[in-house]
């Protein structure tokens, strides 16, 4: 009786060791996947304004801004012209272990056709849009937790959250980190 004491507390704590360390390194290397600086993003995917699939996967090896917003989100378009200014100075831009820049939005749109005058209006040039037209319930925000829009992601050449919620300057300040000298 006491060997199997002794066997099940040996084993216990075997268990308890390796899931601590496994835990551990998983976020020490950046693999959980989550929506916190340091995870692998997320993975999304949703339809184009084609109709066709697209894949936040798909971009890496870039630096990628995961953007959330929606046409009839007055903040978010006040922000779009500092996301297109962004697009414009980086997308051609060399980066540290990347591959460019780009740009995936994720609207939070109910209807098409807001939806695509809204990207043509606010001269949303990068061919990366998509919406599942679930208002707040859209797959990818309650993947990423979004419930205030604009809000954004930005992930690195190995998908991993390296900032959240960069508006104005600050996406600008934390694209230039990032370049290659």
């Amino acid at each position: 009786m006491k060997r199997i004491n002794l066997l099940l507390l040996i084993a216990a704590v075997a268990v308890l060791t390796f899931g601590f360390i496994y835990k551990t390194d998983r976020k020490q290397s950046g693999n959980a996947v989550g929506t916190e600086k340091g995870n692998l993003a997320p993975e999304i995917k949703s339809k184009d304004p084609d109709g066709k699939d697209l894949m936040l996967s798909s971009l890496k090896g870039k630096i990628v801004l995961v953007d959330f917003w929606a046409s009839w989100c007055g903040p978010c378009r006040m922000e779009n012209p500092n996301v297109v200014a962004a697009y414009t100075k980086y997308k051609d831009k060399k980066f540290k272990g990347a591959k460019g820049f780009a740009i995936f939005s994720v609207s939070l749109d109910q209807k098409k056709e807001p939806w695509v005058k809204a990207i043509a209006n606010d001269h949303l040039s990068w061919p990366d849009h998509v919406c599942d037209f679930k208002f707040w319930y859209s797959d990818a925000a309650q993947l990423y937790g979004v419930n205030a829009i604009p809000t954004n992601f930005l992930i690195d050449a190995r998908g991993v959250i390296i900032a959240k919620a960069l508006r104005g300057e600050a996406l600008d300040q934390e694209l230039d980190k990032l370049l290659a000298q």
